[in-house]
């Protein structure tokens, strides 16, 4: 929930021998994150979004298409971005019915749109659609080993179908804070960024329940390396968590650890309420685009903030680190 929208827009031959599974390949010692990233995700296809009328008519409920759709092909040909599939439409001889294929709950099939001239005699699909999704959030790790990272602790969804977001590639930015909005009660506060998208950090390959996961493709930053601490190494109490409120500095802040839970399938593992008086006057608590801050311990990396607590915002959540490492691996 901690994605700040931003805008509308080998062969490898193996020889096979028993390994216990439990054996990982992250690094006992990390780079702890806290830096404020811009993130951009291409959606694997176009999404549909919306739908709208055009001169009384729904060309998108007569074809049964539904929001969350995603299209992949128009008329046999495929198309994974918007501006391909406006080429397609613009190059038919004949603007008619056109065959679109698209993806609903992992299946395929295959309708006919009607295109409707608007009162400019201009054709339209009468079709909202998405191909990728910008927005700012917190970096929690670099393994310096493999130099993969992990970020903001949960996935991303598409707000306007409610689903996570399939993705083809995507990448993290330079970002920086210029201002805050502070949370209240009901009403979470945000981050407001501004990014500059030419500055490459990172390239995304995953989009996971556990966060966003890539390649970082910069130098590694020059700072502390945390040891990796285990779920039951936890403990109630004090803690801190890294992250950055104005421009790009990156602070600690104290926490209090309310509550572990050790279920492993969970996505909040750790409650913890904000202490640090001059992050509560700056912030009012957890706000949008924190997700990802990475919480500290005892000199430990223990997780991530993923979640506020939306009737009381000086309380959040957390996921443990070594879920994070764990779904980078993959």
């Amino acid at each position: 929930m901690f994605l700040k929208k931003i805008k509308n827009k080998f062969i490898l031959l193996l020889l096979l021998f028993s390994m216990p599974s439990t054996i990982l390949a992250y690094s006992d010692y990390i780079l702890a994150g806290g830096e404020n990233i811009g993130i951009l995700l291409h959606s694997d296809g176009i999404i549909i979004v919306g739908s709208y009328e055009v001169n009384g008519e729904n060309p998108a409920g007569d074809a049964s298409l539904l929001n969350g759709d995603k299209i992949i092909k128009i008329n046999d040909t495929k198309v994974s971005s918007i501006e391909e599939m406006v080429k397609i439409i613009e190059n038919l001889p004949t603007k008619d019915d056109i065959q679109i294929t698209y993806i609903r709950a992992n299946k395929e099939y295959t309708t006919n749109l009607s295109l409707k001239k608007d009162n400019s005699n201009t054709y339209k699909t009468g079709l909202y659609v998405k191909d990728s999704i910008s927005g700012v959030g917190t970096l929690t790790f670099i393994d310096p080993e493999t130099k993969l990272f992990g970020a903001l602790g949960h996935e991303i969804i598409e707000k306007n179908t409610g689903q996570k977001l399939e993705i083809k590639d995507g990448t993290i930015y330079s970002s920086t804070v210029i201002g805050v909005t502070k949370s209240t009660i009901g009403s979470p506060g945000e981050k407001n960024a501004k990014y500059n998208s030419n500055e490459v950090f990172g390239n995304i390959s995953e989009n996971t329940k556990t966060g966003i996961f890539g390649t970082y493709v910069k130098d590694l930053p020059n700072k502390k390396l945390y040891k990796v601490s285990k779920p039951e190494e936890i403990l109630l109490g004090e803690a801190s968590i890294l992250t950055v409120i104005d421009d790009d500095k990156i602070e600690e802040y104290k926490i209090n650890i309310l509550k572990i839970n050790l279920n492993n399938k969970s996505s909040k593992n750790i409650l913890f309420e904000i202490i640090d008086k001059e992050l509560l006057d700056k912030t009012g608590g957890i706000i949008q685009g924190m997700s990802g801050s990475p919480i500290i311990q005892d000199n430990k990396i223990i997780g991530a903030v993923t979640h506020v607590v939306v009737d009381d915002p000086t309380k959040g959540y957390g996921t443990f680190i070594t879920k994070m490492l764990e779904e980078a691996e993959n």
